[in-house]
């Protein structure tokens, strides 16, 4: 019941606030000399229907079930009683004997007549006269061209083959010569450059090659392979062979 109270107090309030704003709209009207509109009418609140209790439920006696019938068992018939059957004893059957084959007599079969053949005549031989045969063909003689003399043919002469000469093994090189420090480059070099024809220059670039590869070829020219790749790989600014 508390919130019905409360929504018909709010709904009242809300009424009368209406009526006072109409009227104050009203007196403005007044003072500006225009008719006022026409107030609104009021709202009419429904009235709140009050909750409808429902019924009771109707009472529903209790239904009692009856009680199990007993049913008595029911014993199954006796099985009716069948008399034994006597089988007959079996009868005796005499043996039948077949009867003997019916004697037939042998047919004699007569021998055929012999047929008669009619001599056949052979016919006189036909005189043949006989072919004589033609003479042989014409055929002259043909002469055979007399021999054609070829003058002999000489041989070409064998052609001349040069004696292969043994080759020559060449004379093994000096081995090179260790190099241990840098102490040992100057005589290794002085050596080397000394059939050179700038032997200062030469002498300079020798020792450098040998401060690097630790390595001077054997002779006064030629053998640079055997230093490596460090010696005859290394080039000047200008990309020339450094080392001699």
């Amino acid at each position: 019941m508390a919130p019905k109270a409360f929504l018909f107090l709010l709904a009242t309030s809300l009424l009368v606030t209406t009526r006072v704003s109409s009227k104050h709209e009203e007196l403005n009207v007044k003072v500006v000399y225009a008719k006022p509109p026409a107030p609104a009418p009021p709202v009419e609140v429904p009235t709140p229907v009050p909750p409808v209790k429902p019924p009771p439920p109707a009472f529903v006696p209790p239904v009692k079930t009856p009680p199990p019938v007993s049913v008595p068992p029911v014993k199954p018939p006796p099985p009716a009683y069948v008399p034994p059957v006597k089988t007959p004893p079996p009868v005796s059957v005499p043996p039948v004997k077949p009867p003997p084959p019916a004697y037939v007599p042998p047919v004699k079969t007569p021998p055929p007549p012999p047929a008669y053949v009619p001599p056949v005549k052979t016919p006189p031989p036909v005189s043949v006269p006989p072919v004589k045969p033609p003479p042989p063909a014409y055929v002259p003689p043909v002469k055979t061209p007399p021999p054609v003399s070829v003058p002999p043919v000489k041989p070409p002469p064998p052609a001349y083959v040069p004696p292969v000469k043994p080759p020559v093994n060449p004379p093994a090189t000096a081995p090179v010569p260790p190099v241990r420090s840098i102490a040992d480059c100057a005589p290794l070099c002085d050596n080397r450059c000394k059939d050179h024809s700038r032997k200062n220059i030469c002498t300079r670039a020798c020792k450098t090659c040998c401060a690097r590869c630790r390595c001077v070829p054997p002779g006064t020219f030629g053998n640079r392979e055997k230093c490596g790749k460090c010696y005859t790989d290394m080039t000047t600014h200008g990309n020339r062979i450094k080392c001699p």
